[in-house]
């Protein structure tokens, strides 16, 4: 059995789970959010604690157990707290803003570059290079940073681009002249 899959999820108390089979769906003040689990897993609820069994002891079974009480608990999290990315974007004349719900990045690029969020999500600007996105699936504001990271990726001579808060970004040493 997986350690992770053992464990227990705790429901906060303005959060409502139904299941029906594999199909969950979780309500929370931060949104709704509803997905179909893989075969080889079984959910049962008990008063404020969701638990996650395998069905069998086959192979599959024991694989999508760690797996499917980690989407499960991060939908929990998500409709209950929210889950944020921040992108940090460096170098001369780049710069972030939002219109609307849209966020435009200008990167060094002839033209601007715009954002659509996904339903559910949401982008933040501050001091016009520091990008938020929040949103209540963790994939989902997942992948729209890694999309936004992907405008300009970080460049390891200067380091301009955009970065997610806090990467590290392993420098190289430029050319070096004659000795």
């Amino acid at each position: 059995m997986s350690r992770t899959g053992k464990k227990p999820i705790s429901l906060p108390e303005k959060v409502d789970v139904k299941f029906e089979g594999l199909s969950i769906t979780v309500k929370g003040p931060k949104g709704e959010l509803q997905r179909t689990l893989p075969n080889g897993v079984s959910l049962s609820k008990d008063e404020n604690f969701i638990f996650v069994k395998p069905i069998n002891e086959k192979r599959q079974s024991r694989e999508m157990h760690g797996l499917c009480r980690s989407l499960v608990a991060n939908m929990v999290e998500g409709v209950s707290n929210g889950f944020t990315k921040k992108l940090e974007i460096v170098g001369v004349g780049s710069r972030a803003q939002v219109k609307g719900k849209t966020l435009v990045v200008s990167a060094g690029y002839s033209h601007p570059v715009e954002v659509v969020p996904p339903e559910g999500i949401t982008f933040k600007v501050e001091n016009n290079t520091n990008v938020i996105v929040t949103g209540p699936d963790k994939e989902l504001v997942g992948n729209e940073a890694a999309k936004i990271r992907a405008i300009r990726p970080p460049e390891p001579y200067k380091g301009k681009g955009i970065k997610y808060q806090g990467e590290l970004i392993i420098r190289k040493a430029g050319k070096s002249g004659k000795t």
